[in-house]
């Protein structure tokens, strides 16, 4: 071995165990994965919530398996809590549970987004206010009950959407609380959107919150907020039986991964990866002095940029402004569908409506805008 391949291969591996070192002091990233779970300490997990509620409830039951097995075995009076980022419950799930509610019985859910029936059996829609300007996205809540109302709404200090109900039967169904994202730095919710309700069926009764994350170990250890959730429970009976689901928590409690050990430990894991970085130095070095050399192959030149310009100049010297005008409309729909989310296959006044309420324009600017698009549509021609 050559002196100047020695030196090569120290400053090689001195260079790696340096990235290394920094690597492995740098602080760990939050995990902000919505799981939930009890078990799980993370800004997103409920183990604060969890143990506060194991104090307060007289009787607090965690159930693993789906509702739909408990129920079948006629689960006895009390009050079935769901929270999760997501609730989907199937036909048959979903009777059996909207059953036991009939008959005196109380279920809480709590989720961001809730599938399949159970919005359209109690007649609610559940829509998304979604901050497209350049402030933060920081959703605010408060209750309406005045006794249980804050001066001050509650902020959960991290960005995300506001979920929210609308077009619910105020006849029946009860408007508990409310929330909108943050207005700049006021903590008073100026425009409220509906995020709890209380809907009658039959001899019970059920609750919907759109925002689970107010169960969350960072939001009840921001400041007061604990508050909030504190004034939440009052509308639950702690007395009977409470049924703790854990079936549809995103979070695992059991890791089948076999490198889950390995990777979880912060000493074993770089070990495993000195490991690797190893095999891949002998690998380069003991393959160049044995392996004949290979053809360099130079990649195909991208021609994107030349092919554009070129499909771009036949339009303007055509003078084909009409041609233009509809790439620009088709590529500003598109941009309606993947960033706003939104459906454009018909602009009717309910899409006028939901484009307004996600991008803080008038719903009469939203008309006049696609009054203009649609009259350069229905033209042949038009001036540059």
């Amino acid at each position: 071995m050559s002196k100047n391949y020695k030196i090569t291969l120290g400053s090689l591996i001195l260079l790696l165990a340096l990235l290394v070192y920094f690597e492995a002091s740098k602080p760990e990233p939050v995990n902000w994965f919505p799981s939930y779970s009890e078990n799980d300490k993370i800004p997103l997990g409920t183990y604060v919530f969890y143990e506060n509620l194991s104090e307060k409830a007289d009787d607090l039951r965690p159930m693993e398996k789906p509702p739909y097995t408990y129920l079948n075995d006629s689960l006895e009076k009390g009050t079935y809590f769901f929270i999760s980022h997501s609730l989907y419950f199937d036909n048959a799930e979903l009777n059996e549970l909207l059953n036991w509610v009939s008959t005196g019985n109380t279920v809480f859910l709590a989720a961001n987004d809730f599938k399949g029936k159970l919005l359209d059996t109690l007649h609610i829609e559940q829509r998304a206010r979604v901050q497209t300007s350049d402030l933060e996205s920081h959703p605010h809540f408060n209750l309406v009950n005045p006794d249980l109302k804050n001066a001050e709404a509650f902020e959960f200090s991290h960005d995300k959407n506001f979920m929210f109900f609308r077009e619910i039967d105020t006849a029946s169904q009860t408007v508990l609380g409310v929330g909108n994202l943050k207005d700049e730095d006021q903590n008073v919710i100026k425009k409220p959107l509906v995020n709890f309700i209380k809907a009658p069926f039959g001899e019970g009764k059920i609750y919907l919150h759109s925002s689970p994350e107010v169960f969350s170990n960072y939001f009840l250890l921001t400041e007061k907020n604990y508050q909030y959730t504190e004034n939440l429970l009052a509308y639950l009976d702690l007395k009977q039986p409470l049924f703790w689901d854990k079936n549809y928590k995103l979070g695992k409690t059991i890791h089948t991964s076999p490198l889950y050990i390995l990777l979880n430990s912060k000493y074993l894991k770089w070990a495993y990866y000195f490991t690797i970085i190893g095999v891949i130095l002998f690998i380069l070095f003991e393959g160049k002095r044995k392996q004949k050399s290979i053809k360099v192959v130079k990649p195909l030149k991208n021609q994107t940029y030349d092919y554009t310009r070129t499909i771009a100049g036949m339009y303007l010297d055509k003078k084909d402004h009409k041609a233009i005008a509809d790439k620009q409309i088709d590529y500003f729909l598109y941009f309606i569908r993947t960033k706003l989310r939104t459906d454009t296959h018909q602009l009717d006044q309910d899409f006028y409506n939901t484009l307004a309420e996600r991008t803080n324009y008038t719903v009469e600017e939203v008309e006049s805008l696609f009054q203009y698009i649609i009259n350069i549509q229905q033209q042949k021609q038009i001036t540059k």
